[in-house]
């Protein structure tokens, strides 16, 4: 069972941080989801596909993987780029 550890992404509509300071651990897919035959709704058998752990920081999540033998990687938070540009230049 793997697992991957990352940081809560800043929602698109969402201009502050709130709630971006948590990680989270999440389950791989074991099986691929397949249409259901009645409803035609995704689905599959994996329960494991929605457990989601919520962690105060990267080590936290880090030693509960570790305490339960969880093969895990640690996806790194991509750097924040800022394009600082004044109003004006909308009309250049």
């Amino acid at each position: 069972m793997a697992a991957r550890i990352y940081q809560k992404p800043r929602n698109a509509m969402q201009s502050g941080r709130a709630l971006t300071d948590k990680w989270i651990l999440e389950f791989e897919p074991a099986e691929a989801r397949k249409p259901d035959p009645l409803t035609g709704w995704a689905g599959s058998g994996d329960t494991q596909r929605q457990v989601h752990l919520t962690f105060g920081s990267c080590d936290e999540a880090k030693a509960y993987a570790d305490k339960y033998a969880i093969d895990y990687a640690v996806i790194p938070t991509p750097q924040k780029t800022l394009k600082i540009q004044a109003y004006a230049d909308n009309f250049k």
